[in-house]
């Protein structure tokens, strides 16, 4: 069974769509979260979530099983995926 994955994200950031794009192209299912579309304690929230996995709070933040990868790094996506 793959691992789960989940994306941090921001809806206007060009390596967040090109992380979804590469997922996609990829055909891994994810689940993600546009941090800029939430508001009040619903982002305070999700913003704490990202901090445990990367303390800078940047993006994208990629969690694969029990992977972290922050930015877009295609080649350690792949292999994070066992592609």
């Amino acid at each position: 069974m793959a691992e789960p994955v989940k994306l941090y994200t921001l809806s206007t950031c060009g390596h967040c769509k090109a992380t979804k794009t590469l997922l996609n192209e990829c055909e891994v299912k994810y689940d993600y979260t546009d941090v800029d579309l939430l508001h009040g304690d619903e982002r305070a929230a999700i913003l704490e979530d990202v901090k445990k996995w990367n303390p800078k709070c940047s993006f994208p933040t990629i969690i694969i099983g029990d992977k972290v990868i922050v930015g877009y790094k295609e080649d350690e996506i792949k292999e994070a995926l066992g592609l």
